[in-house]
């Protein structure tokens, strides 16, 4: 008979852990409205913008579940008490890129919007893109759920990345 394995308590006790995923995910979340608000009323609403564009009440739905999301894959990964060695590299490495793809994310905003600099949008996308989908492929050995949360991202953003494309050629 084999004897079962004790359940590992998380590595960082609850209320840290929440603070931790949700706060840098509430920061990044809420640069958003301060560049858009402004903008898309005025220099947004008069660029040539593809036909495959959203319209402008989908962003902060998407967005919302897209947030809760992430930070609930966090809060997954923050739990995981991996055992020494490679597995907790890995664990460092994967935190690390989740806050740098999350500061990426808070940057786009303020610089399509704010600078209304389509190319450097664009640039900072394809950035964000690139270390969401690092992000998934280091949580996948970690916290396979947490993983699979991010896929939703992986896809709004390269969508977004398409269309940020498509209005910097039209424009």
């Amino acid at each position: 008979m084999r004897a079962e394995s004790p359940t590992r308590a998380p590595v960082l006790p609850a209320l840290p852990r929440v603070l931790l995923a949700v706060l840098p995910v509430l920061l990044a979340a809420s640069t958003g409205p301060l560049f858009t608000t402004p903008n898309i009323p005025t220099w947004y609403a008069g660029l040539a913008k593809p036909d495959f564009t959203p319209p402008n009440w989908l962003f902060p739905v998407a967005w919302t579940i897209l947030y809760a999301l992430m930070a609930l894959a966090c809060w997954r990964v923050l739990g995981t008490a991996p055992v020494p060695g490679e597995a907790r590299r890995t664990r460092r490495l994967a935190l690390a890129a989740f806050f740098l793809q999350l500061a990426l994310n808070a940057a786009w905003t303020p610089v399509f919007f704010g600078a209304h600099d389509i190319l450097g949008g664009l640039v900072v996308i394809v950035a964000l893109l690139v270390m969401i989908l690092w992000t998934i492929r280091l949580f996948w050995p970690l916290d396979r759920p947490a993983a699979l949360m991010l896929l939703p991202y992986a896809a709004w953003v390269s969508y977004a990345t398409l269309v940020n494309a498509a209005v910097w050629r039209m424009n």
